[in-house]
């Protein structure tokens, strides 16, 4: 089977096209920004080491249409990164605790991510529609994944499922994320779901 063809099984699998999502929901289908947030080490390291996309700002074009076509894209990315690099953590790839970087074929998750945006942007997505996000999983362990604001809410795409889900499906309490200005800016998120998804101290 072609990596196409597992594409489209995926996504027929998953019955996650656009037709067929509701996308009503009663949770904020868009992250609440409360002001700026430090960026994790990771992210401060990478932009050391890469400052040619550190260093550029960019305007906030605003949330992307989702349509039928840009639906499709967003669901190609997410499969073909998470079907294509196997995940490992930063200290067995490279003894560190901690490292952001573009995975080959091994990667933590904020390389997983990482490289669904680039692939996004390539394929013709506003860099400020695509922010990484820091979050808690309810067992308290840190994650990141990758967020795209679209008209229809900030949806999610996560190296630990296929399927793509808003922000407020997710089990995660959301703690920051980039800026849609710049890669280096990070903002503070207000999870109101909080105390429902998760147990988890502060």
């Amino acid at each position: 089977m072609t990596t196409k063809t597992k594409i489209k099984s995926c996504i027929a699998v998953l019955g996650l096209t656009l037709a067929s999502a509701s996308f009503a929901h009663a949770a904020p289908a868009t992250m609440n920004v409360i002001g700026r947030a430090n960026p994790p080490i990771g992210a401060y390291e990478f932009c050391k080491e890469n400052p040619s996309e550190c260093d550029q700002t960019y305007a906030d074009v605003g949330p992307v249409t989702l349509t039928e076509t840009t639906w499709k894209q967003i669901l190609k990315v997410n499969y073909q990164v998470n079907s294509t690099i196997t995940p490992m953590t930063d200290q067995d790839i490279y003894g560190v605790e901690e490292k952001w970087a573009y995975p080959t074929d091994v990667g933590d998750c904020e390389d997983y991510a990482l490289l669904k945006r680039k692939l996004l942007i390539q394929a013709g997505f506003s860099p400020s529609d695509l922010l990484i996000a820091v979050v808690l999983q309810p067992n308290g362990d840190g994650h990141a994944v990758l967020t795209v604001r679209t008209d229809r809410g900030d949806f999610i795409l996560d190296n630990m499922q296929n399927k793509v889900l808003l922000w407020s499906e997710t089990p995660y309490r959301y703690l920051k994320r980039q800026s849609v200005n710049s890669f280096a800016s990070w903002d503070k998120i207000q999870d109101g779901r909080a105390p429902v998804v998760g147990s988890v101290g502060q």
